[in-house]
């Protein structure tokens, strides 16, 4: 196979470090800065470093584009200009809605790897970076289901787990989930520091308030991006915030201990339901849906089951002989899983069966 990465920092250098040793593929690297992507050539994270967007894809299966988000979109652009017709290109940004918008081209899957670390730079790049890790997909409805197809497969090759999700709805998820802590981690961080006053002695800071701020003051060249590709999102959460702090604040001016008691319990379970969901194991059972040759039926069956997070363990696209129709076989896990599967791509019209 040959892949493409174009931007080799921490996740461009990963995923050709991990492309290189679990998929065997051969990995050409493009970064327009120079020096970086020497340095990928020394990692190891490519084995070939491009002087152009159009020399690195000539020859690629799979582009992917690790561009900050500020120069995304243009770095996207350049590459769907150049890459071949039958080449599946995605990208890494942590915000959808504005990439996937108006790129209705069969070869664009927009994609978000939940992974990463505290440093950056292709000098931390690590192949087993997204073992377990789960990796959006965003398909729209002029995706070609087969290059989704392989771009399923070489992201379960290198360990992800691929989850298909709309990008509005995965912006929304993001913003609670991720801007909104980073938002909050600098609020307390600063807070605290202020509460403490100039010249006091400060004290040793405990677990709770490490754990909750270890994301405060992140890298300043990629999160105000992030905040600004969001900001929508992200405003509306903070004016929910805002209510429910304004509801604990008003149990507490009160001593309402019976209220404060069902907050503090309810987020207890909160916690448990989120933090465990999508954890169960169980066996894997093959589906198989039989499909018209269209655009998006592919997209359609990967963002119903991703909306009711049924997780595609693995994925073949079977198109028959005059291209008209085929099988879309899928392996999910778990009985339960199972059955909600088929239930969800009937309701879309599509026949389905056990394998």
């Amino acid at each position: 196979m040959n892949v493409a990465v174009v931007g080799v920092g921490l996740i461009g250098g990963s995923i050709g470090l991990a492309a290189r040793k679990r998929l065997g593929a051969r990995v050409v690297g493009f970064d327009p800065d120079g020096g970086v992507g020497a340095s990928a050539l020394r990692r190891g994270a490519v084995e070939a470093v491009a002087a152009s967007v159009p020399e690195a894809v000539a020859e690629a299966e799979i582009v992917f584009v690790a561009a900050p988000v500020s120069a995304l979109p243009a770095a996207l652009d350049a590459v769907l200009a150049a890459a071949p017709t039958d080449c599946a290109v995605s990208d890494v940004g942590s915000t959808k809605r504005a990439i996937v918008s108006g790129r209705v081209d069969p070869r664009f899957i927009g994609g978000h790897p939940l992974a990463g670390a505290e440093t950056s730079g292709v000098e931390h790049a690590r192949a087993d970076l997204f073992e377990g890790a789960t990796w959006y997909l965003t398909p729209g409805t002029a995706t070609s289901g087969a290059l989704y197809e392989r771009l399923h497969k070489a992201l379960v090759g290198i360990g992800a787990q691929p989850t298909a999700i709309d990008a509005a709805v995965h912006d929304r998820v993001m913003a609670s989930v991720s801007h909104l802590p980073h938002v909050f981690a600098n609020v307390l961080v600063a807070q605290a520091a202020r509460a403490l006053g100039d010249g006091a002695d400060v004290p040793a800071t405990g677990p709770s308030f490490r754990d909750a701020t270890r994301v405060a003051g992140a890298n300043a060249t990629i999160w105000p991006d992030i905040y600004l590709s969001n900001s929508d999102a992200l405003v509306a959460l903070i004016d929910e915030t805002q209510v429910r702090l304004a509801e604990v604040r008003a149990a507490l001016a009160a001593a309402d201990r019976s209220a404060i008691e069902r907050w503090n319990d309810g987020a207890r379970v909160d916690r448990d339901a989120l933090l465990g969901a999508g954890l169960a194991g169980g066996s894997v059972h093959e589906l198989r849906a039989a499909v018209t040759d269209r655009p998006g039926v592919v997209a359609e069956i990967a963002l119903a089951l991703g909306h009711a997070q049924i997780s595609i363990v693995d994925m073949a696209l079977s198109p028959s002989r005059d291209g008209g129709q085929g099988v879309v076989a899928l392996w999910v896990r778990g009985e339960e899983q199972a059955q909600r599967a088929i239930e969800l791509i009937e309701a879309l019209k599509i026949p389905v069966a056990r394998a």
